[in-house]
């Protein structure tokens, strides 16, 4: 059983969020509960939002944006199974664009 690691990209700009209904955000609250209820038993961290973001080099510290919206992480027999229970994730039809990188987390190694 691997652990895999689904980073999830939203393509919407501030308007576009600003533009979803009530309706239309519990729909999707709804529909992503319904996911996490049909993948629960492969749910190892079922994740949250991303916001406050920190990029840590050696020349410092500065905050950056990205596409990155939030994070779950699942167990699976393969990378095509970890891949398979994100197809239907409702996250991908909430806006054009919307895309989930699903990454392989092997076990440290020793």
């Amino acid at each position: 059983m691997g652990r895999f690691l689904a980073l999830f990209n939203g393509a919407a700009d501030e308007a576009g969020k600003a533009e979803l209904t009530e309706q239309q955000q519990t729909e999707f609250i709804h529909a992503w509960a319904s996911w996490a209820q049909a993948n629960e038993r492969a749910l190892v961290d079922p994740g949250s939002p991303l916001y406050a973001k920190k990029l840590v080099t050696a020349q410092g510290v500065e905050d950056f944006t990205d596409a990155m919206t939030g994070y779950t992480i699942v167990e699976a027999d393969s990378h095509d199974e970890a891949v398979r229970i994100f197809s239907g994730h409702p996250h991908l039809g909430l806006f054009a664009g919307n895309s989930i990188a699903v990454v392989e987390c092997p076990p440290p190694p020793g």
